[in-house]
């Protein structure tokens, strides 16, 4: 399974909104450069985000988005489908149908096994972005990035924040 490049730039930009004090916005434009993105493309997954109600955003000079819930309250399932959608990773085409050695009029009752261990290894990887909230991905950001780069990157995206 291949995600949208737009799933990690969503992933990335909610990380930083996270760590915006109550009241201020982020541009698109600040995100973008931030993170070495075209911004055109960057606000099609922030428009994502909005449509979803994850972050909220506002408009004028000082505009931009923020999270719309806190971060602990917010799974990264939530995220990556707002920008993928909430359709199953696989579909099943019932190939098996297809077999010429199947006797005239044959039809399978149930959901065939590679569908169903494919659907359950979807909600198995479904389960376990829904049990990681945004607030538990900054955690680990903050304890993987060095302390002066994490410092240095958020009085940078304050130093932009309107």
């Amino acid at each position: 399974m291949i995600l949208k490049s737009q799933v990690e730039w969503a992933l990335h930009c909610c990380a930083i909104l996270a760590g915006l004090p109550e009241g201020r916005y982020l541009s698109t434009k600040a995100l973008a450069e931030l993170h070495g993105l075209p911004k055109e493309y960057l606000s099609k997954a922030l428009q994502s985000l909005s449509q979803a109600g994850l972050v909220h955003t506002t408009l004028g000079p000082s505009g931009g988005y923020r999270l719309a819930k806190p971060p602990a309250k917010l799974p990264l399932l939530d995220i990556v489908e707002a920008v993928e959608g909430k359709s199953r990773t696989f579909v099943c085409n019932n190939i098996r149908e297809n077999n010429p050695c199947l006797p005239k009029n044959h039809r399978n009752r149930r959901a065939c096994a590679v569908a169903r261990i494919m659907w359950e290894a979807d909600e198995a990887w479904r389960q376990k972005l829904r049990s990681v909230t945004l607030q538990d991905l900054t955690e680990i950001l903050a304890e993987e990035t060095a302390p002066a780069v994490w410092k240095d990157t958020f009085e940078w995206v304050l130093g932009r924040a309107g």
